[in-house]
């Protein structure tokens, strides 16, 4: 029997890496779809192409995009997978209040690009995966939020996602596709991007302790969010295509933390003590207590971070908070990875690449 062949969107990105992993690990042939641009940006899956046990060949990687109907019908008709993952997206909330349009071609419409070829290829036995989004539950309407809360989206972003998760049942419904959302809650990993705020701690924090004690400034540090690891919510989607039926699935871990949590966690890694003080726009991060001063650039009364207005969103998401209990139950998921086994990864991995630059 053929291996199974997998089409990944969005194979650079932080999930598109681990999930390509995953398949590989299981047998599959992995496409990939990435971008054209005037720089590489292939880092997370650079190392696939360096094991030669069995990645070499059984990856292949494209040019294309979810704005380009034509390279989309083209790579689906040349590779006609077995499944599909739709991780390709513009997927920073803030970007998409200044690219809104942008992100409604890609986001939105990509999604309808990719299940429209699929019709017209008559691929009906292709399974198809849409990477959905806890940001669809905005301003929250129930807390915790499962498959049957109610969507009260608050930015572009969102909005155009909203609009992928009900194509993606209108076609199932419609044509009998497999087709499913999964609607991930906040993920991250030492492979998140730079501008993630998550990423954008960790290396700050690096930066702080280490190079020069420059302060971190961010937005709302009253934000809550359901943190997970990526790899977990990986296995996750995989999972979901290989169930009986084609549903919708909430993934989270049902733990919430707010940034502030987020960054006393990282000092934490460092036996460093950190205490907020003052309120809104004047609030400030302050090292209260250093237990191991060994090597760090900083001293204790030192400012680590501070707020910024320019951070906030023009309509702000306070909190998260997933409930993934029929995926637990129908798909035997859970997530493995700790929140505080998570920061942890994500700090050793940033002070790696500082001492290796």
């Amino acid at each position: 029997m053929k291996n199974k062949k997998a089409l990944i969107t969005g194979i650079t990105g932080q999930d598109g890496s681990y999930l390509a992993e995953l398949l590989l690990a299981k047998g599959y042939e992995v496409h990939g779809i990435k971008r054209r641009t005037s720089l590489f940006n292939t880092k997370r899956i650079d190392h696939i192409f360096d094991d030669s046990k069995y990645y070499n060949k059984n990856f292949f990687l494209y040019h294309g995009d979810l704005t380009d109907s034509l390279s989309i019908s083209s790579l689906l008709n040349s590779i006609k997978p077995n499944e599909i993952y739709n991780l390709g997206a513009q997927s920073h909330v803030q970007v998409s209040f200044e690219t809104p349009e942008y992100t409604l071609m890609t986001d939105a419409l990509g999604t309808l690009r990719i299940l429209e070829s699929m019709k017209i290829l008559n691929l009906n036995k292709t399974k198809f995966y849409q990477a959905s989004t806890s940001e669809l539950y905005g301003k929250v309407l129930q807390t915790p939020q499962n498959e049957k809360t109610q969507f009260n989206p608050q930015s572009p972003y969102a909005i155009a996602k909203m609009y992928a998760y009900y194509i993606v049942k209108n076609y199932r419904d419609a044509y009998g596709f497999f087709a499913s959302n999964g609607i991930l809650f906040n993920h991250e990993s030492k492979r998140r991007g730079e501008t993630f705020v998550t990423r954008k701690i960790t290396r700050g924090i690096t930066n702080f302790l280490f190079i020069n004690n420059s302060p971190i400034i961010l937005g709302n540090l009253n934000a809550k969010r359901d943190w997970g690891h990526a790899k977990d919510y990986c296995e996750a989607m995989i999972k979901i295509l290989q169930h009986n039926k084609p549903e919708d699935f909430v993934i989270a871990t049902g733990q919430q933390y707010s940034i502030r949590d987020f960054i006393k966690q990282c000092f934490l890694y460092y036996d460093i003590d950190i205490e907020f003080k003052n309120k809104g726009l004047k609030e400030i991060g302050v090292i209260k207590k250093i237990k191991n001063k060994d090597n760090f650039k900083i001293k204790e009364g030192d400012i680590a971070i501070k707020v910024d207005q320019k951070y906030f969103r023009p309509t702000e998401v306070d909190t998260l908070l997933g409930d993934s209990s029929k995926a637990q139950k129908k798909l035997k998921w859970k997530p493995k990875i700790s929140f505080k086994e998570l920061v942890r990864e994500m700090i050793e991995n940033d002070f790696e690449e500082m001492v290796n630059k």
